[in-house]
């Protein structure tokens, strides 16, 4: 009788534990909640401090100081090797050291209409440069209507390729 009962007990919950197994449904809908929930604003870092100097902008309507803007003068390069698109004046929006981060967040900009540019630095830095320019003013101006556009760009800071 003893058998018996412990016979029944094990049925009860070898059967109890497989009907808790998990689906490929219920994978799957945690997955695209999380992708909802995913946070779109890239963690941009840089290893070496600089100064930031404060930048004096003019609008059509009235003249403005800007709060200070990061600048850094550095020697980039295409990663694709297209070194002819990087010009004087570059506007980045995100530094990152793993090169999927960095393309990711170009080619999401490029679909965007931005002609996005992927550069490396000489510490193995990848810098997503927005666009790039000859002049400091339309510099100013395409980083202000970035800015405009995408909200969580208020770090975007200009990088004078030498």
């Amino acid at each position: 009788m003893r058998k018996n009962w412990i016979w029944g007990l094990s049925l009860v919950l070898i059967a109890g534990m497989a009907s808790c197994k998990s689906s490929q449904s219920a994978y799957r809908a945690a997955y695209e909640k999380a992708q909802e929930k995913k946070i779109e604003e890239p963690v941009a870092a840089d290893p070496a401090p600089v100064a930031e100097q404060p930048v004096v902008t003019t609008t059509p309507s009235t003249t403005t100081v800007a709060a200070p803007v990061r600048e850094q003068s550095e020697r980039i390069s295409a990663v694709d090797g297209n070194d002819a698109l990087l010009k004087e004046f570059n506007v980045i929006v995100g530094s990152f050291r793993q090169r999927l981060n960095a393309q990711s967040l170009c080619e999401r900009l490029r679909k965007d209409g931005y002609p996005a540019i992927l550069a490396q630095n000489a510490e193995g830095w990848y810098r997503v440069v927005a666009c790039s320019f000859d002049n400091r003013p339309a510099a100013v101006q395409a980083r202000e209507g970035l800015q405009a556009r995408y909200p969580q760009f208020t770090d975007a800071w200009f990088l004078i390729n030498k």
